[in-house]
């Protein structure tokens, strides 16, 4: 289980620097991850899922500031075309999409057979996520500029 999660890991940590790359032309570098603001601010988390050979969860974690940035560049447009919360909800579900997308591609080359759930979108303040059961978890750390993002792993551990 311990090769699997930290294959996962890897592969999360570069599909996150380059989804963002190509997508928002934004460097993320890996950094120590953030703690929770004092003062409560809206996060985004977006998630994908796979399941298969490889089950598990993806979590990106955002400021609603952050998550407006990434949909307007995305969509190449100013923060005062944004025409509410749904389209970034879109935006960073398409962005979990593509980061998930990736990790699934490449464990389906290493021949773990395994395919993708819908995005999923939570708004709120100082939200985290449990796993139940037989779950590992990892939590990587990123940081674009003065940006902060979270990435966290949910994996379920093989009955084999």
């Amino acid at each position: 289980m311990s090769k699997q999660i930290d294959q996962i890991e890897e592969l999360t940590q570069r599909a996150v620097q380059r989804v963002f790359q190509s997508m928002i032309s934004m460097e993320m570098s890996p950094a120590a991850p953030a703690p929770l603001p004092q003062v409560p601010v809206t996060q985004i988390i977006a998630s994908v899922g796979f399941i298969g050979e490889a089950t598990g969860v993806v979590y990106l974690y955002v400021d609603v500031g952050f998550a407006t940035m990434i949909a307007c560049r995305m969509l190449g447009i100013t923060e005062a075309d944004v025409d509410g919360e749904e389209m970034v909800n879109d935006a960073m579900g398409e962005l979990s999409n593509m980061v998930v997308g990736y990790v699934k591609s490449h464990l389906q080359d290493g021949g773990l057979s395994c395919t993708l759930t819908i995005p999923s979108i939570v708004r709120g303040q100082q939200l985290s996520v449990e796993g139940a059961g037989n779950i590992t978890k990892r939590v990587i750390g990123f940081r674009g500029g003065d940006r902060h993002m979270l990435a966290e792993i949910l994996l379920k551990e093989s009955k084999s």
